[in-house]
């Protein structure tokens, strides 16, 4: 026995991460890579004194029953709408999550996205691969010229902050904003906060979501909202893909209501619509928002200063509360 407070990790991670947690943990990292079951979840709950979960593990509030060991989540992630945060709260558990380290990699593939949706990149990449590129010519692949366009962003938290201000100075955007609060600064000179979500929508020739996923930002973009579209605008999500009603977009790409969409994030990962899958006006990637080596590192060194600021009864940098 070592002595150290055991540690579930439900995920293989990179080795510096894993190098950290053995410092201050009894560390078991579980070999898959698919989220756990809830049968696995149960017995980490049960026999740990803290577990590392991330994206999709399912920490409902029924797993949160009978008699629990682990006393900390140390969420691997920004995101945690897989996690009941009040259930866990009510049994005893502390909740926390890494803010900071994702923030500038899930900007850049909203940029990324941006790009490749508004210029036509997926389905002039498709024909190259597929051989069927006949040479350049003036009309193809005409896409949307997006420097000096309108910006719009539905969420403006850190990561919308970052997309604002890389649109703005990069591409020469303005950029207008719904956020539930209001926002003093984001950084963005004439930056506009709209009223509604609707306001931002009918404003901007291309859209960014970075709001949380769950509760009340279920299916937050709608038929409706999709409508209110220029014709040739363009939708980004990097956030959640529940938040955007997949089957309302689904019919808005196909119809050419609206100009196309780049997403990272879907319904229900990693099952993506056979009929978003073979349009040519979406591009799509797979949930790249965080996936360099050093933001993933950062991510679970967060996560592990987390877990061993709790158990060394010092304030959590980054707790989550209902």
């Amino acid at each position: 026995m070592s002595g150290l407070p055991s540690l579930y990790v439900s995920r293989p991670l990179p080795d510096a991460v894993l190098d950290a947690a053995r410092q201050h943990f009894d560390v078991t990292v579980r070999g898959e890579t698919l989220p756990m079951s809830a049968d696995e979840m149960r017995t980490a709950l049960t026999g740990f004194d803290a577990i590392l979960p991330t994206l999709g593990d399912p920490l409902g509030a029924d797993a949160f029953g009978g008699d629990i060991r682990c006393k900390m989540l140390g969420n691997f992630g920004v995101g945690y709408n897989h996690i009941d945060v009040a259930a866990a709260q009510s049994a005893g558990i502390a909740v926390s999550n890494t803010p900071g380290a994702v923030t500038d990699a899930t900007a850049d593939i909203a940029v990324l996205l941006m790009l490749m949706a508004a210029r036509r990149a997926s389905v002039g990449e498709a024909a190259v691969r597929d051989g069927l590129w006949d040479g350049w010519h003036p009309t193809q692949f005409l896409g949307l010229h997006v420097s000096g366009k309108t910006l719009g962003i539905v969420g403006m938290g850190r990561i919308g902050k970052a997309i604002a201000k890389r649109c703005h100075f990069g591409f020469g955007m303005d950029v207008v904003f719904y956020n539930r609060s209001k926002v003093a600064d984001c950084g963005v000179p004439n930056a506009r906060q709209l009223d509604s979500v609707l306001d931002v929508m009918a404003t901007a020739d291309v859209v960014s979501l970075s709001v949380p996923g769950g509760g009340a930002n279920q299916h937050m973009i709608g038929a409706a909202e999709l409508a209110a579209m220029k014709p040739h605008g363009v939708l980004v999500n990097t956030a959640r893909g529940e938040v955007v009603d997949e089957a309302a977009l689904i019919a808005a790409l196909e119809s050419g209501s609206i100009g196309g969409a780049g997403l990272d994030v879907y319904e229900n990962e990693p099952k993506v619509p056979e009929a978003l899958r073979r349009l040519e006006n979406v591009s799509l990637l797979p949930h790249l928002g965080t996936a360099a080596l050093e933001v993933r590192v950062g991510m679970g060194l967060m996560a592990v200063e987390n877990l061993r600021a709790f158990f060394a009864g010092e304030t959590v940098p980054n707790e989550v509360t209902a």
